[in-house]
């Protein structure tokens, strides 16, 4: 393993690469990437480093979004079957369908999806910010896609009129409310903090609704010394790395995602050896779809 990891930093540095690692990868690939994060924050941190080669260590839509930021910079994905199940719910042909049935609605469209079909959409949005790009919105009618539990939780604070797509993170849907009640049963004095994909049953039991990088941050600032996590496994691995003084709890085992896991050290080696698989966006996908990016990035962030 060790071996591995000298040849990836010498490869690294021969071809001026980058190495950026999602918050669920495996805990070693996290810990030889440049940069940790969740998926926009990735994409736009390859977009703002100057090295031209980026090993994107997520999954398809993830190396499709930095692709449309930095159309100039090679994209490889480690693993070409890492691919999202929740992106593959929505297509471009059923959302050009839907759109027509409702032809006054304007499209938000989350993140995870591709970016065919974010070429489709009016605007995207994250986790973090699906509430204020929708209320940022001067149109009552939002279809929002693909994921209907974003879109729930999305409905909680909002006066619009929020149509779901039937699309879901088979990962965070999965775990119950059941499962969730006992890991509070078994931590008593954790806090107890879940992602917005949840189930709204699930998003009930919360003491805060967060993206990856809000849990991050809650880990860093709140006094809690205990906290449960709602999400995927390898944010656990990160926040115990990170906040080693505070016990970090699995919501549920189920809080796994097979294709976050596919990437391998071994395959990151690969990645820097052969420069494939490559990721590229070609027009006029790209810049439709970059279209719906802009239109997110240009609202003010809230802190």
């Amino acid at each position: 393993m060790d071996q591995i990891k000298e040849k990836i930093e010498q490869l690294k540095k021969e071809r001026r690469a980058i190495i950026l690692a999602h918050n669920y990868q495996r805990g070693e690939v996290q810990e030889i990437a440049d940069f940790l994060g969740d998926s926009l924050d990735l994409s736009q941190e390859a977009a703002g480093t100057e090295a031209e080669l980026v090993i994107f260590c997520g999954v398809h839509f993830m190396a499709e979004s930095a692709s449309l930021l930095s159309p100039q910079k090679k994209i490889i994905l480690p693993d070409l079957n890492a691919g999202c199940p929740l992106a593959d719910m929505v297509t471009p042909e059923a959302l050009k369908q839907r759109k027509r049935e409702l032809p006054n609605a304007k499209v938000v469209c989350y993140i995870n999806s591709s970016a065919a079909v974010k070429a489709e959409s009016d605007i995207c949005c994250t986790s973090a910010n699906a509430v204020q790009v929708v209320n940022s919105l001067k149109e009552q009618r939002i279809l929002f896609i693909p994921d209907k539990n974003l879109a729930h939780f999305v409905s909680r604070f909002t006066e619009k009129e929020i149509i779901p797509w039937e699309g879901y993170c088979i990962t965070h849907h999965i775990v119950t409310a059941q499962e969730v009640l006992k890991a509070r049963d078994n931590h008593p004095e954790a806090a107890l903090i879940v992602h917005p994909e949840c189930q709204p049953e699930v998003v009930d039991l919360a003491d805060a609704v967060l993206s990856t990088s809000g849990m991050v941050k809650f880990a860093q600032e709140s006094d809690y010394n205990e906290i449960i996590v709602g999400t995927e496994m390898g944010l656990v691995e990160r926040l115990k790395r990170e906040n080693s003084e505070k016990k970090f709890y699995l919501a549920s085992s189920k809080f796994i995602c097979p294709n976050m896991k596919l990437t391998t050290l071994e395959k990151v080696l690969q990645a820097l050896e052969s420069l494939q698989p490559e990721i590229r966006v070609e027009e006029p996908i790209r810049s439709l779809a970059k279209a719906s990016l802009d239109k997110m990035l240009a609202i003010p962030r809230d802190r």
